[in-house]
């Protein structure tokens, strides 16, 4: 079983949301040969919001890495995984309503837990 990054994704829209996601990392997908890479769970609706998993292999994120070479390290991030958020969100931009992504483990031990 490989390792997964979880992502817990809060969007305006869905559909909107859920389609430009999937075609970003099938995109990346493509572009460094894999498949199967990564799952979204349904979403739950609440407070006007979308909530849903995302869940990436994090081989996946690795190819990415090497793909972009010193251009990922250059992404916002302190680790692998927060670049990674940097850099989907970035091309997620102007495809999807407001949306947010977020490191799971970290939401579940924040004080508040949405946002």
């Amino acid at each position: 079983m490989e390792e997964r990054l979880h992502l817990n994704v809060s969007a305006i829209d869905y559909d909107k949301t859920s389609k430009a996601l999937t075609k970003q990392l099938s995109l990346l997908e493509e572009m460094v040969h894999s498949e199967e890479d990564f799952v979204m769970t349904d979403s739950e609706f609440a407070f006007g919001w979308h909530f849903f998993v995302l869940s990436v292999n994090k081989t996946l994120i690795q190819k990415l890495a090497e793909m972009l070479g010193p251009d990922f390290d250059k992404l916002k991030g302190k680790n692998m995984e927060k670049k990674f958020i940097s850099w989907l969100t970035k091309n997620l931009e102007g495809k999807s309503p407001r949306f947010k992504l977020a490191l799971k483990e970290e939401m579940e031990s924040s004080k508040f837990g949405i946002f």
